[in-house]
């Protein structure tokens, strides 16, 4: 095996092997090491034992479709199917309601009849998203580059072209708070809380904190729409991704965890791996996140003072834990996306405790079914708590995440057979994301576009030479798209 290659790719994650499939494809000689057993980072379907098989950390999700066109995938698990599962919120009186104009309309009639302009105008923001998202950000305020201008004049060109009304209702969504949004759509309650819930899912935010409206649009693009796809199937996407990268002749090696990269005068040269082998390569991609890659793998001692500070400064705050049951089947829980999220200041409050290193005692949920198991998604469970520590609270989530959902469906606890908790700590120690941030850093307003993954870095070039990011943590990455691992290969040429 040779010890030199033109890519490395550090980390086996979709944003990586995005990347790795791309670079191949072009005749590169590429190479992915992977520090776990298997492939998908966090975007992995995984045992838990005998016939408990689940979306370990992501729930179900599609790469954007232009990756799947160019890397010739297929629709194998990509396929967003036509008729689309339910989101469902649900109530403790049993009127569940489920996110349709028929359903909203036992509610609100109001509300019911501007649900289909609701949708309209969501999913033409999340095409300019898109759009944004596959623009490469300017190093501002410093080296603007003529190249660079012009990808921003055609995604304002994209933006005028919503028309005047949509373009300054999305100027407007972006800083807003998820509350003060859907308060100026609609008029029920638990309407306008199921819909919030999508702005506050996998971050550490409340629907009163500014740029929720930011956030639910991220969570809108990357799920194309409010309910999951292919759920229990994420695996297949990174499957089918190691499949392209072999196809096209690269290389992914399992159990190859990288503890450093060399630096040579400020340009990187090779990486060393924990059973000592160094290998080299004339570019260096890392899909790990910002904090992970730069402080750990190169270390503060190469990089300026400057630089080390911001990204040391980078806000992680994880509060996610996931909670897995083998049951019965007779649990009661229909299919689709179902959230615990009765009311706005129910979600607020949850939020509240992760704010004091608390769990949150009411949590939100969001809930999936796959066969005959059942996934929840928690939150808020802060990586950082107060009077404890997670190697000792993994059961309270368990309890906390069983009991709140059993009130709805009250055969779920006899039902299961086993269960699998996975805690902000386990999301760092096993999945390798930084305080258990599933973003590889918190979306926030001064954490996107030209500020992610920090101010005048956000074009995946670092302070060292031939040295890229390529994860969730930079433009255009944030949940499972693989929009990161494709930008990086367009800054490469």
């Amino acid at each position: 095996m040779t010890n030199h290659y033109d890519t490395i790719v550090i980390g086996a994650g979709h944003n990586g092997m995005v990347a790795a499939a791309y670079l191949a494809k072009q005749g590169k000689k590429v190479l992915v090491l992977e520090r776990r057993a298997i492939v998908g980072g966090s975007v992995v379907t995984e045992s838990f034992g005998d016939g408990f098989t689940a979306d370990s950390v992501w729930t179900g999700g599609t790469l954007r479709p232009g990756i799947i066109k160019d890397l010739g995938l297929g629709t194998s698990g990509t396929n967003i199917r036509s008729t689309r599962p339910p989101f469902i919120s649900l109530q403790l009186d049993g009127n569940h309601l489920t996110l349709d104009a028929e359903s909203i309309r036992r509610f609100s009639e109001k509300d019911a009849a501007k649900w289909p302009e609701f949708l309209a105008f969501m999913n033409k923001a999340a095409e300019f998203l898109d759009v944004a998202y596959s623009t490469i950000m300017p190093r501002l305020p410093k080296d603007y580059s003529s190249r660079e201008g012009y990808g921003l004049l055609e995604m304002g060109l994209d933006l005028r072209m919503m028309g005047r009304k949509d373009m300054i209702n999305l100027i407007r969504l972006l800083p807003m708070t998820a509350l003060e949004f859907v308060e100026e759509w609609f008029e029920s309650e638990q309407l306008k809380a199921a819909v919030a819930s999508v702005a506050v899912h996998g971050v550490t935010l409340g629907v009163m904190s500014a740029g929720t409206g930011y956030t639910l649009l991220h969570n809108w693009l990357n799920r194309g729409g409010l309910a999951h796809v292919n759920v229990g199937k994420v695996g297949e996407i990174t499957q089918v991704l190691a499949n392209a990268v072999k196809s096209f002749g690269g290389e992914i090696r399992c159990e190859a965890e990288v503890m450093s990269i060399r630096i040579e005068n400020q340009v990187a040269k090779s990486v060393l791996l924990a059973n000592g082998e160094e290998i080299s390569a004339n570019t260096i991609l890392s899909s790990a996140d910002p904090k992970h890659t730069l402080l750990k793998l190169v270390g503060p001692m190469e990089l300026p003072p400057e630089f080390v500070w911001h990204t040391q400064s980078i806000k992680m705050r994880g509060s996610v834990a996931k909670v897995h049951l083998l049951t019965d089947s007779n649990h009661g829980i229909p299919e689709g996306t179902l959230v615990v999220a009765p009311t706005l200041k129910y979600l607020e409050r949850a939020y509240d405790a992760a704010k004091y290193g608390e769990i949150s005692e009411k949590p939100y949920l969001e809930v999936t079914t796959t066969d005959k198991v059942v996934s929840i998604h928690f939150q808020f469970a802060p990586y950082e708590l107060k009077n404890s520590d997670w190697k000792m609270e993994s059961g309270t989530v368990e309890k906390l995440a069983i009991e709140s959902l059993a009130e709805y469906f009250p055969n779920l606890k006899s039902s299961i057979k086993n269960q699998k908790s996975i805690t902000p700590l386990d999301l760092e120690q096993t999945y390798g994301l930084t305080e258990g941030d599933l973003n590889h850093g918190q979306l926030m307003l001064d954490q996107f576009l030209f500020m992610r993954p920090i101010p005048g870095w956000s074009n995946h070039k670092t302070p060292i030479d031939n040295l890229y990011l390529c994860g969730s943590g930079v433009h255009g990455g944030g949940g499972v798209s693989g929009v990161s691992g494709r930008n990086v290969v367009k800054v490469l040429k």
